[in-house]
């Protein structure tokens, strides 16, 4: 499969991203961090709800693959290996070069469970 990159250009940086390679985007004000399988964290001058309207708007269906969760993430479906409603932990892994954890209230992590579940019945 042909990598599709994610581009963020800036006054003094830019950014090219697999779109299959990014893990995860954590906001932190106006800030995003995006996340890869190497724990490079690339730092782009956009809020969270930004970087949500710029996958949508330019990367379509492709954007599909990823689920705002809460305020403070956007993760990559793709790499969902459990929901820990209980222990308010997400972990995400390719079983194999990665796993995050990632702190995420019940509620956020009860929707996302749901939904899971509906589109996997």
């Amino acid at each position: 499969m042909t990598p599709d990159y994610i581009l963020f250009n800036s006054r003094d940086q830019l950014l090219r991203i697999d779109l299959q390679e990014i893990i995860y985007f954590e906001g932190d004000g106006n800030l995003t961090y995006i996340v890869t399988p190497n724990k490079i964290k690339g730092t782009v001058s956009m809020n969270l709800s930004k970087m949500e309207e710029f996958l949508a708007s330019h990367y379509g269906k492709k954007a599909g693959i990823f689920f705002r969760l809460g305020k403070r993430f956007i993760i990559n479906t793709n790499y969902i290996y459990s929901v820990q409603v209980s222990r308010q932990k997400l972990i995400l892994s390719d079983y194999g070069r990665f796993t995050f954890q990632l702190p995420v209230s019940k509620e956020a992590l009860r929707k996302m469970k749901e939904l899971i579940l509906k589109t996997n019945s």
